[in-house]
């Protein structure tokens, strides 16, 4: 599971945070001050680091001009919204920068955007009689290579990364099409459908009333 951890002293921002990233299917770790954020961040492996800027003991900035890791990526959650606040600390090396207040669906759409992006997730899935190569762009079903779409591509990779987990159609234009997507639902609808046909999703693929769909893990 993807480990993110969450630094922020705000308890109450704290927790919305952490709601926010288990609804992503993404492990939450809260940390309240920056020099124990600073310990962690030092001394064990996160797939991503949501740093606040304002902090006790050590400011989110300083965090980041004095870390040696440098390999995991940041994303700035702050109050701080002055042009010269999101330059520095996107200087100092975080991949995104959110101002608070923010919404849920946004926070989520760039974690994955940036887990993407630094290639946090497989290269391979198998899904039964199902595996995709994401580098080759490939999809086979019992052997037999199946062409998807870009976008069925796409949206097949997000349910077999988040097995298990149900995921709006929101959410799922959010993730695939961007957030800023404007598109009407029924897009996914379609999408759907096609994968349900393809690859023999049918019973597997399910709906959840008036919410999404799941994709339920292959019992052994």
């Amino acid at each position: 599971m993807i480990q993110i951890l969450i630094v922020e002293d705000d308890p109450n921002i704290a927790k919305l945070i952490e709601a926010t990233v288990a609804i992503g299917g993404y492990q939450g770790t809260v940390c309240d001050n920056g020099k124990e954020a600073f310990a962690k961040m030092e001394n064990q492996k996160y797939d991503l680091v949501l740093l606040d800027v304002m902090l006790p003991d050590m400011s989110g900035f300083e965090i980041m001009k004095n870390r040696t890791n440098t390999e995991t990526p940041v994303i700035f959650i702050t109050a701080k919204q002055e042009l010269t606040d999101k330059v520095r600390g996107l200087r100092l090396g975080a991949e995104d920068y959110i101002v608070k207040p923010f919404e849920a669906m946004e926070l989520l759409a760039r974690i994955e955007v940036i887990l993407r992006r630094v290639k946090k997730s497989e290269n391979t899935y198998r899904y039964g009689e199902i595996s995709v190569n994401v580098e080759e762009h490939t999809c086979k079903w019992n052997g037999q290579e199946v062409y998807l779409t870009p976008k069925e591509f796409e949206v097949l990779i997000f349910f077999m990364q988040h097995k298990d987990v149900a995921i709006s159609r929101e959410r799922l234009l959010t993730a695939v099409w961007g957030y800023e997507y404007e598109g009407e639902t029924r897009t996914i609808d379609i999408h759907i459908q096609q994968l349900r046909k393809k690859l023999n999703l049918k019973d597997k693929l399910v709906t959840i009333p008036k919410l999404g769909y799941r994709l339920e893990s292959i019992k052994e």
